[in-house]
């Protein structure tokens, strides 16, 4: 799940606009913390492997068709207009595409990755809105990837990040995965 659930991660960080009722985007543990605008630094491996999935032909870099696609694939519309804006913002020296270094760039920009993105993210997962990422909601999100993975996997993929044992992925859990191999700016 992990290269995956960060390839929707990033998604969630260069869109930044999937807001919902706030008492939904954060757990109990953030509610108390409130340390919603921690950031980490986004580990270069696994930012390499998120680039790696939108580009889709293996050129370098990614087109505005390529980064509509997984866009389409997560079923995330966007009218040409946002797309150019991104472009417009990433692409640094104007090429029409963005690289590896302008996504890595991208990614750093505001002090790194926030809380608030991460937990954006698991909204994505969370496809009945019941706070909680399913191994069925996994192949799901994953299927519109193109990712094949049975049921089991999913399963599996599940138990390795859900502490409590209940079968499901909550956002304490998820959070914790995500921040596994980031550093705190």
């Amino acid at each position: 799940m992990s290269n995956t659930s960060f390839l929707e991660f990033q998604y969630n960080i260069s869109k930044r606009n999937f807001l919902r009722k706030p008492s939904r985007l954060f757990s109990s543990r953030d509610r108390q913390d409130s340390s919603l605008k921690t950031a980490f630094q986004p580990n270069q491996d696994e930012m390499k492997q998120v680039f790696d999935k939108f580009d889709s032909n293996k050129d370098g870099k990614i087109s505005q068709q390529e980064y509509k696609a997984i866009l389409r694939a997560l079923g995330k519309g966007n009218t040409i207009g946002e797309v150019t804006k991104i472009f417009q913002a990433v692409d640094l020296n104007g090429d029409g595409f963005i690289d590896f270094m302008e996504f890595m760039e991208l990614h750093k920009k505001d002090g790194g990755i926030k809380t608030t993105d991460i937990q954006n993210a698991f909204l994505t997962y969370d496809l009945n809105g019941d706070g909680k990422i399913s191994a069925e909601e996994v192949k799901e999100v994953l299927g519109k990837l193109g990712e094949r993975c049975s049921l089991e996997d999913c399963r599996r993929m599940v138990r390795a990040v859900d502490a409590d044992g209940d079968g499901m992925v909550n956002m304490d859990e998820f959070m914790n995965m995500m921040t596994r191999n980031l550093n705190r700016v």
